[in-house]
């Protein structure tokens, strides 16, 4: 419920306040004095898009704010899944810079337009006269089904399952194509993949292959290099193994004469145990290292085929060209799996579409439950509204294609003469019958909703007489289970009781006050006679106020 409204520098609104009624608030002002002005703010505080400048003074910000009491809405997992601290009563605000930057505030805290939007559709619902519109559109007549029958629940688990079998359908266009693609390449990828199963490529091979090129190719040389370091350890006259043992018994020979030689002896055979090592080391390398021709033609060849494999498939490295090798495996494999993999795939869409289907089913069920008693209701009340020969009738047909919304089509059709075959509603009603219509459906639909507040911005449009004061019966009992605000230009509506509120220009800037028993007769007045009020004008408002 919306306890108060205060707009500060918005559009020709200066500053002003509004203290709300809890049941039923009524608005009237001549044409252009700024009741679309007091609605834009409100619309700017819920959420909307700031499309023009709101600021009317350049040099300071466009602030609205609002107090709502919340409670009994079932608002504390909204407030939860936000991030928000819950209060039964909560103050918004809007908060819009000269340059059109926006922040917007729940309790002080910053939140982002679309939580605000989201929060501000929990909380108060605006019914203009464009709206009669939206009956044009089948998504509207669907949901006013659903909320009659209370799908919400059923509607969110299509909605997850509809969610599935699009996904799997995406999945299948992308395997489709993809098995098109692959196979316009089979006969190329069989034989790449050939060609590199002939190869036989190992991981690491590349740089150990190149390594012992390497080493075969200078064969003569290291082998020289070997069997010299091999002599110099080994001669037998001047060879170092042959002189450093010869110095260890040298300085054993010495005994109790020279302590330390003993330790520089054992020294001696540790260096002279490591040439040998060494000296045998060198004598197996020379053996191993042989410079054959047909080893070094073999070796040479593998290293050409690697490197024609790298150029031809321009691999950066060679682990590079074994990942691009795998890619090929994998597109072959999907080649010749595809058809398995594809059945498979398909049967999980016709699963998952047969369950979505079920639960299709199962709203196209309650939809057709409540649509006879909603039928009636709809004549019931329009015939309380000055349509007594109306027809009103809800046809759901069945399609073939998943919806957002199910898998029904759904059209309300309509007649004010009851020999005439009800046609669209949104082609057959005159402006005044969609202005009616509307207000039943969604009088209705508060109902069921059971918004905090509900906002009708000349709703009754096209209407006059008794009609009228049955439109406005109509409005004023909605207001006994929720806060109404109603904008009219009617002295039917206005005369209902509640709160009236007048809105008027003063000084070229538009305000709101709140009228006493005695200014509501002379507004009434006004409204049945013009600017200039007639005892007959005044004593006629009375009656509708009494």
């Amino acid at each position: 419920m919306l306890k108060s409204l205060t707009i500060e520098n918005y559009a020709l609104i200066e500053s002003l306040s509004v203290e709300w009624d809890v049941h039923l608030n009524i608005i009237t002002g001549e044409t252009g004095a700024g009741k679309s002005i007091l609605l834009g703010a409100l619309g700017l505080l819920l959420g909307a898009k700031n499309e023009g400048q709101a600021t009317k003074d350049l040099e300071r910000n466009c602030v609205v704010e609002a107090t709502f009491d919340i409670k009994g809405h079932n608002l504390e997992a909204f407030f939860e899944d936000n991030d928000l601290d819950y209060a039964d009563e909560i103050t918004i605000r809007r908060v819009i810079t000269p340059a059109g930057k926006s922040r917007s505030f729940v309790d002080d805290m910053p939140v982002q337009l679309t939580i605000l939007k989201e929060l501000g559709a929990h909380l108060v619902d605006i019914h203009s006269q464009h709206q009669n519109l939206i009956l044009a559109n089948e998504e509207f007549r669907i949901s006013t089904l659903d909320t009659i029958a209370e799908n919400g629940d059923t509607l969110t688990k299509y909605t997850t399952l509809l969610s599935k079998v699009n996904a799997l359908r995406a999945e299948h266009r992308k395997m489709l194509s993809e098995m098109d693609a692959a196979r316009k390449d089979e006969e190329w990828l069989r034989y790449t993949v050939e060609e590199f199963r002939a190869a036989k490529l190992k991981s690491g091979e590349k740089a150990e292959v190149e390594q012992l090129l390497a080493t075969l190719e200078s064969a003569d040389r290291i082998n020289e290099t070997l069997t010299a370091l091999r002599n110099s350890l080994d001669d037998e006259e001047m060879g170092a193994i042959l002189l450093l043992s010869r110095s260890g018994r040298d300085l054993e020979g010495l005994g109790d004469r020279y302590a330390e030689g003993e330790a520089l002896a054992e020294r001696l055979k540790s260096v002279v145990a490591e040439l040998k090592d060494i000296s045998a080391y060198a004598a197996d390398e020379v053996e191993r290292i042989d410079a054959e021709p047909e080893r070094l033609q073999q070796l040479s060849d593998r290293l050409n085929t690697i490197y024609s494999l790298e150029m031809k498939h321009r691999a950066e490295s060679y682990d590079d060209l074994l990942v691009k090798y795998a890619e090929f495996e994998a597109r072959l494999a999907t080649i010749d799996n595809s058809d398995t993999e594809l059945k498979a795939l398909e049967a999980r869409i016709s699963e998952a579409e047969a369950e979505c289907r079920g639960v299709a089913q199962q709203l196209h069920n309650k939809r057709c439950e409540v649509s006879s008693a909603f039928e009636q209701r709809m004549v019931t009340t329009l015939q309380l509204l000055g349509m007594e020969d109306a027809q009103f009738v809800v046809r759901i047909e069945p399609t073939e294609q998943f919806t957002p919304s199910g898998t029904d089509s759904v059209a309300f059709l309509f007649s004010s003469n009851r020999t005439a075959k009800p046609g669209a509603v949104e082609r057959i009603a005159s402006g005044g019958e969609m202005s009616r219509i509307m207000l039943v459906i969604k009088a209705i639909l508060a109902e069921k909703k059971m918004l905090p507040t509900v906002i009708f911005d000349e709703i009754d449009t096209g209407v006059s007489g008794r009609i009228a004061d049955a439109m406005g019966d109509i409005i004023a009992n909605l207001s006994h289970s929720m806060q109404i605000i109603d904008i009219t230009h009617l002295p039917q509506v206005a005369a209902k009781r509640g709160a009236h509120f007048v809105v008027y220009k003063a000084d070229g800037r538009s305000n709101i006050r709140r009228l006493t028993q005695a200014e509501r007769v002379d507004e009434i007045a006004t409204m049945i006679s013009g600017s200039t009020i007639t005892d007959a004008a005044r004593k006629q408002a009375k009656i509708l106020l009494a």
